[in-house]
């Protein structure tokens, strides 16, 4: 993307009252610990890199880029930043906000999902345009979007409990919500690993198949009844009815016919003597 900056490729002095966020800024947590080590070299050396920023519709300026080295700047109570004003639409600067955030690797797991989607819904483009776009491969993108599924409670907790992508990927293959529930639950309890998360969900989902299979194969397997049915004449054979059974098989129908004389057709069951 190629910006214009013309008479304003240059960097003046904001005053940080005046700089609002990027509403479409995918991160949502900022480690303190970093901003406490960023702070402490501006501190230092100044700021380096200055704040990439662009005025909004109300006049104020609106962050593309460094909102971390702005919130370190404010720690350190500097007043004003030194900044580039770009000259950009506000869709454009969205699509930089995001990218610049999305290259970054402490970005966190779901706010990475939760920013490729918007990238998504920013370009019009589909899933695969946007991994062309973004450097990485369309498997990796579906895979990070597939964990939006999960919902806003159950993202929180595992961002709490330091899950990683894996984990979230292993329990996002869990489509039952209390069996979802439960399972998150047991992972954190018991701090499982990705290894051992895996096989839990493989396990429960396992069991889920089995019983539902089973119950399939009780209600749909014809086999079942034509066996009965065989059983059936043996049993009257070895009583002493000459029974016939007569199976063929089209290709819409399985027909089975059962021929008794009627001469035994009587009380008693036999054939007469």
């Amino acid at each position: 993307m190629i910006l214009y900056f013309g008479d304003r490729n240059r960097i003046v002095e904001i005053n940080v009252d005046q700089i609002v966020p990027n509403p479409a800024q995918p991160r949502r947590n900022f480690d303190k610990a970093e901003l406490e080590n960023l702070a402490q070299s501006i501190l230092a050396n100044g700021l380096l890199q200055p704040i990439t920023v662009r005025k909004n519709a109300s006049g104020l300026y609106e962050i593309i880029a460094g909102e971390r080295r702005l919130r370190a700047c404010k720690m350190v109570g500097m007043t004003s930043v030194p900044c580039i004003i770009s000259e950009c639409t506000p869709s454009e600067s969205a699509v930089m906000a995001m990218t610049e955030n999305l290259q970054r690797q402490n970005l966190g797991v779901f706010e990475e999902a939760e920013g490729i989607r918007k990238l998504i819904e920013t370009w019009g483009v589909t899933q695969e345009e946007a991994a062309c776009r973004l450097g990485k491969s369309q498997s990796a993108v579906a895979n990070k979007l597939r964990l939006l599924k999960l919902t806003e409670h159950e993202r929180q907790r595992i961002t709490e409990a330091g899950l990683t992508e894996r984990h979230a990927r292993a329990l996002v293959r869990i489509e039952d919500p209390e069996m979802r529930k439960k399972a998150l639950n047991v992972i954190i309890e018991r701090n499982y690993n990705v290894r051992q998360t895996d096989d839990y969900v493989m396990k429960l989902l396992s069991g889920k198949d089995a019983a539902k299979q089973h119950k399939t194969f009780v209600v749909k397997d014809v086999r079942i009844f034509l066996n009965t049915i065989s059983h059936a004449v043996k049993t009257m054979k070895e009583s002493g009815i000459p029974a016939q059974t007569l199976q063929s098989e089209t290709d819409e129908y399985i027909e089975c016919i059962v021929r008794i004389p009627k001469t035994c057709a009587h009380a008693g069951g036999r054939k007469p003597a």
